[in-house]
């Protein structure tokens, strides 16, 4: 994520001209903490059970879109750097190409791909992590381990949001801080839709004047 540089105000007015100063830095921040972070950054981030996959093992992480099936599989992928991952977008049913090798296999949104398909790889003998909104246990011809994800609460999302600001800290010293009771109001809002929830904290944070507690 690249740093902006913004003319900062300076006793009722602009600095001189050529003096910038980094966005963010009047909250002790090197960016917004709630904006979209690298695959390899999202894993780092991620606050979830990940324990190791045994060989041939399948496990789906079942639930609906912003719940957290996808930093699960990431997770998986940056404990296991021999993995591939594999994501269906909206519309694709299917792969056209032999699938990769690697272990364990990951597919993102494996509701989407065609029964056949799928019956195929869980067939296969490999090892097999699925994030899909659909239990797919009917498709699997040996024994799946499924995960439901979500159930998001003020306990759980507090480290989540507290780890995304310390990620974006510049230095020491105060750093914007949200309060259990503002994370009630947010999850008041968006339940356990982890996505929309940290979407509302970008929009806040990009509001944001100077450090101190967070009102939403």
């Amino acid at each position: 994520m690249s740093l902006s540089a913004t003319p900062e105000p300076h006793k009722g007015g602009a600095l001189p001209p050529g003096v910038l100063r980094l966005a963010f830095s009047h909250l002790n921040m090197r960016f917004n903490p709630f904006g979209e972070p690298s695959p390899r950054e999202r894993a780092d981030l991620a606050s979830v059970e990940t324990s190791d996959l045994p060989a041939g093992e399948i496990v789906q992480f079942v639930g609906d879109s912003g719940r957290g099936k996808t930093t699960h599989l990431l997770a998986l992928a940056a404990r296991h750097p021999a993995a591939v991952y594999l994501k269906l977008e909206e519309g694709q049913d299917g792969w056209t190409a032999a699938l990769p090798e690697g272990v364990p296999f990951l597919l993102d949104e494996a509701q989407r791909a065609r029964p056949e398909r799928l019956r195929a790889l869980l067939r296969s003998g490999r090892t097999v992590a699925l994030g899909t909104h659909a239990d797919l246990s009917a498709l699997a011809p040996r024994a799946i381990r499924t995960v439901r994800v979500g159930g998001w609460g003020v306990s759980s999302i507090g480290p989540i949001v507290a780890r995304r600001i310390e990620w974006a800290r510049r230095g020491p010293g105060p750093v914007p801080m949200v309060s259990d009771t503002a994370l009630a109001v947010l999850v008041s809002r968006h339940g356990d839709d982890l996505r929309s929830l940290l979407g509302e904290l970008y929009d806040v944070f990009q509001t944001l004047t100077e450090v101190g507690p967070v009102t939403v």
